[in-house]
């Protein structure tokens, strides 16, 4: 799978000899119907002057892949503060109520892209009172830049490559993602370094059964964290650890791994198409269908078939 940080070493020559004047947006997950996350990749100039944020209420966490920058950033009728960016480098930015101006240089010949999460307000204040037990108004989050955190940076890479190949439950991929983003900020860039209140056991086996008939039950809808969750009475956040804590498996890998037996159940009806396995099955076409059931079986629902057909001739 590619690593999008190695990618950037090899931006295209066009994107290079263009020489951008602005930020140029390449992905965006703005149609993905992803829940309180939105995930935008960017090639970035090698220079830019007076470029403006505009104000947001939701939390910002830019991802730098590529060479070395000086970027030189300031609010209204205050001085410019300098930061150097390197590859890996992070930019946090909670909710800002005004707009602030940024210049940058890149001191090297490597084009840089970015990777720019917003988590929702909504999200980050149910996760501090579900999950951390307090309010974010009396333990704001940090604004930090020029900084790195491994999770942070694991969390963004995945997410990049999620939007640079879609997966059938990429929705719930990627609200699992902002739970986890979401708590760890609370955890980790908060006046108040607090910890998770855990749950003191993993699911019954009737919490698990009863997770599992529902997920078999609604494989062609478009399953939600929230809508997991709630059918055993968690928090999402809670619910995702305690899912993997018990199984093994994020809900995630659980879904598509569902979604990849029920479409080998219906690769044994050789009357069935490709195209209806696929959607009988929750993924969103065949290409989907294809792509995922390769990596997990290491072939193809065409190869599949075929082998079952020739073994059930003998």
């Amino acid at each position: 799978m590619h690593d999008p940080l190695a990618i950037a070493q090899k931006t295209s020559t066009k994107i290079r000899k263009d020489q951008l004047a602005s930020p140029l947006l390449y992905l965006s997950s703005m149609e993905t119907g992803w829940e309180g996350l939105v995930a935008q990749a960017f090639h970035e100039p090698m220079e830019l002057e007076g470029w403006i944020a505009p104000a947001m209420s939701d939390v910002s966490l830019i991802l730098f892949a590529g060479g070395a920058m000086r970027i030189e950033q300031r609010y209204a009728n205050s001085s410019w503060q300098v930061v150097s960016i390197h590859q890996e480098d992070l930019i946090l930015r909670p909710g800002m109520d005004t707009p602030y101006e940024v210049r940058w240089k890149n001191l090297s010949s490597v084009p840089t892209r970015t990777l720019h999460l917003r988590l929702s307000k909504e999200l980050l204040l149910h996760a501090a009172e579900e999950v951390m037990g307090y309010s974010t108004t009396r333990h704001p989050l940090e604004n930090r830049s020029g900084f790195q955190d491994p999770l942070l940076t694991q969390i963004g890479l995945a997410l990049w490559r999620e939007l640079e190949q879609p997966s059938p439950a990429g929705k719930l991929y990627a609200q699992t993602a902002a739970q986890m983003l979401a708590v760890h900020l609370l955890c980790h860039y908060t006046s108040r370094r607090a910890t998770i209140k855990q749950p003191s056991q993993g699911l019954t086996d009737q919490q698990l059964r009863r997770m599992i008939d529902f997920v078999q039950g609604h494989l062609v809808q478009d399953l939600s964290l929230e809508t997991l969750a709630q059918q055993i009475g968690f928090s999402p956040y809670h619910f995702a650890r305690l899912f993997r804590q018990t199984t093994g498996e994020s809900p995630h890998q659980f879904v598509l791994r569902q979604r990849v037996e029920r479409a080998q159940l219906l690769l044994k009806k050789r009357e069935m198409s490709l195209v209806d396995i696929a959607l009988e099955s929750g993924f969103a076409n065949q290409s989907h269908l294809s792509r995922v059931f390769k990596q997990h079986l290491g072939l193809t629902p065409r190869t599949y078939r075929q082998d079952r057909s020739i073994c059930a001739d003998f």
